[in-house]
């Protein structure tokens, strides 16, 4: 007969695996979102280019007629705008420089956007933080839209994902690669890493719990006790 620690144990990894499983359809629906945002852009964006090319033709043969040449060289014009606008990005990656300027309502998804682009170079269980913290940042965007960007609230909010978020990977990207698993202090670069991504996710979430809740003032004191900066040394 199981003991109450046994269903304790029990309960908690059944939780483990609700949240597990919660995230995991989270990032699988932003995932599909974010492909089919992009398929409809590049759409967009070849059909106007092929737009202009057609009307272009049209103008020019009004004045001079095309010919078999002329047809031949819009529709390799217009085979040329599809092979270019389907290969280049829908949207510049954003620069660690533009998250301490861009609108506080905008900066989760920024942030978003600029941790996808340093992704591959992380180590896998960081990969999978990174992940997590992209859906609690995408969960965090409309709440920001009704925060004052002068309150103490939204410094911290600030400080967290448009500073220290990107401080920390930065930090981990200025390490040379064989020293990465090499420890130091008791614990890897690797390892450092995971759990300033770790301590990051969790504050972020407790961040939107308190925004919900509409506790501020609790918000607003979270830079007495959030210490994960990591420098050179630190790091290295």
């Amino acid at each position: 007969m199981p003991s109450d620690v046994d269903r304790l144990l029990a309960r908690g990894e059944e939780l483990i695996e609700r949240s597990r499983a919660r995230t995991e359809g989270a990032l699988a629906t932003r995932t599909r979102k974010r492909r089919e945002a992009e398929i409809l852009a590049r759409l967009g964006r070849i059909a106007a280019a092929d737009a202009v090319i057609v009307l272009a033709a049209i103008v020019i043969g009004l004045f001079v007629p095309l010919g078999m040449f002329g047809a031949l060289a819009v529709m390799a014009l217009l085979i040329l705008a599809t092979f270019v606008f389907a290969s280049l990005p829908v949207t510049s990656a954003p620069r660690v420089e533009q998250l301490v300027q861009v609108p506080l309502k905008a900066l989760p998804a920024t942030t978003e956007r600029w941790l996808e682009t340093q992704r591959l170079a992380l180590p896998a269980p960081a990969r999978t933080l990174v992940d997590s913290i992209g859906v609690k940042l995408e969960t965090l965007s409309p709440q920001l839209a009704r925060l004052d960007e002068a309150s103490p609230a939204a410094n911290e909010v600030r400080k967290l994902i448009g500073e220290q978020l990107p401080e920390l990977v930065n930090g981990y990207g200025r390490v040379p690669e064989p020293l990465r698993t090499v420890p130091r202090n008791g614990m890897t670069p690797d390892q450092q890493l995971a759990q300033g991504l770790q301590v990051i996710d969790e504050q972020i979430a407790e961040m939107t719990a308190q925004l919900a809740q509409g506790d501020l003032d609790a918000l607003a004191t979270r830079g007495n006790f959030l210490q994960i900066k990591y420098k050179d040394d630190e790091l290295g």
